[in-house]
């Protein structure tokens, strides 16, 4: 499909307007400057034709850090890759420095260039725009992105631009991987490695990621949808309202997703945010598996990984059932593997246990550790099946569902893992009436 590129410098309403096209709030918007960083893709459709729209973080002259340099790399990058590029600026403010700089970097991309006059939110401030033909890329076009006005002349400008498009192919894929963890874990890195671009911004400052960045790729001819999310902190260190619509979406990463892959820094070791980010993965029954990266800087011997595996385990519990896995995304070691055992995992979620192998199965379990008598009531499971696949849901028709302990339903279901291979899957038992 045809690409267009919405650029201009921070805080001129570029992810407001991209939101206003796709009809959703799927950028984040914050009235301070530098909210978007990575570029984000979404398909959109306007009268029965399709382009790829891109938004951008926001380009400045002097970079201060090496964010707002990675930042200004990015947008070039979404430029270079556009049919067409919507040069955004601010009725309000003119012509600033910026945005004559902005404009000579466009001028050398020798792309066709729309300039969007923005904030142009009603008939006072019309008589402001002609004074942005001085940009150089001859009449520039005015809407309001918050209200709405003139984005559907700006829509229909749009498409008189591009060539002929064709509609968008149905992505359905195969299998759609969030990628999560703590902040400045190597989570970009490892997405950037299995896409091998640069798509997403790696720095060594913690939080750089803040949009959930979705991207397309192939593992030997399936699709896979990878979703780079932002790191997941405790709530009560999220310290301003931009870190927390990045949690917001990061939960709803997980929601989308068929399996999550928790990227932890070997060197940082597994923290309680980390069990929590695995309880809110559970909870959304999704497949999940643990990489523990960086693994390329630990002094190791060949009983390192199976050392630190089983103490990881007995420290936390919740991972005993999880495959955990040793890689470097710097060195690329090992990170195919974690897709090997991510398919693995969606195969293992599909799975279905025939009705009389389980009753079968769990007879011989019963009668071995029946479950005990509570208040003079001895409880009798009668029949076992699985009700659901993707993932897996057990039901247990019994006398007394109330009344059976919590450990004896652990005990259940350690016996069926240990019996079935459903590493990195959760699995759901209910007890029902009989």
């Amino acid at each position: 499909m045809n690409t267009v590129a919405i650029v201009g410098r921070p805080n001129v309403g570029k992810s407001t307007l991209y939101n206003r096209f796709l009809q959703q709030r799927k950028a984040i918007v914050h009235e301070s400057e530098g909210v978007t960083r990575d570029r984000t893709y979404a398909d959109v459709e306007w009268c029965g034709k399709y382009f790829t729209l891109i938004d951008t973080g926001g380009i400045v002259i002097d970079p201060r850090d090496s964010i707002e340099n990675a930042v200004r790399e990015q947008a070039m990058l979404a430029a270079a890759e556009a049919d067409l590029i919507l040069f955004v600026v601010d009725v309000n403010a003119g012509i600033t420095q910026m945005d004559d700089y902005i404009a000579g970097l466009l001028q050398k991309s020798n792309k066709k260039v729309l300039v969007v006059v923005n904030k142009v939110d009603d008939e006072r401030f019309e008589a402001d725009v002609p004074a942005f033909y001085a940009l150089g890329f001859g009449e520039p076009f005015e809407v309001s992105a918050l209200a709405g006005r003139s984005t559907g002349d700006l829509l229909d400008k749009i498409l008189s631009l591009l060539p002929s498009g064709t509609a968008p192919q149905q992505r359905n894929a195969d299998i759609r991987i969030s990628i999560l963890g703590m902040p400045n874990a190597g989570k970009s890195t490892v997405a950037n490695t299995f896409l091998g671009e640069n798509r997403h911004i790696v720095t060594d400052i913690a939080g750089t990621t803040r949009d959930s960045i979705h991207s397309e790729m192939k593992y030997y001819g399936k699709t896979v949808m990878l979703v780079d999310t932002a790191g997941l902190r405790k709530k009560t260190k999220i310290s301003d309202s931009i870190e927390y619509y990045s949690f917001v979406r990061t939960r709803n990463a997980i929601r989308e997703s068929d399996v999550c892959i928790l990227i932890v820094d070997v060197n940082k070791g597994f923290s309680n945010q980390d069990v929590r980010i695995i309880q809110e993965i559970l909870e959304q029954r999704k497949g999940l598996l643990v990489a523990m990266n960086k693994w390329d800087l630990v002094e190791k011997d060949t009983h390192t990984a199976a050392r630190l595996s089983r103490d990881l385990i007995y420290e936390y519990p919740i991972l005993t059932d999880i495959p955990i896995m040793y890689v470097s995304a710097l060195k690329k070691q090992r990170l195919l593997k974690l897709l090997d055992e991510a398919f693995a995992i969606r195969e293992r979620m599909r799975k279905r246990i025939p009705t009389s192998e389980l009753n079968d199965f769990f007879r011989t379990i019963i009668e071995h550790n029946p479950p005990p008598a509570i208040k003079g009531k001895y409880i009798k499971i009668n029949y076992i099946t699985q009700i659901l696949e993707d993932p897996p849901l057990i039901a247990f028709f019994c006398n007394e569902p109330a009344l059976i302990p919590d450990q004896y339903k652990k005990y259940l279901e350690s016996a069926f893992r240990k019996q079935y291979d459903f590493r990195g899957v959760p699995l759901n038992f209910v007890f029902k009436q009989k």
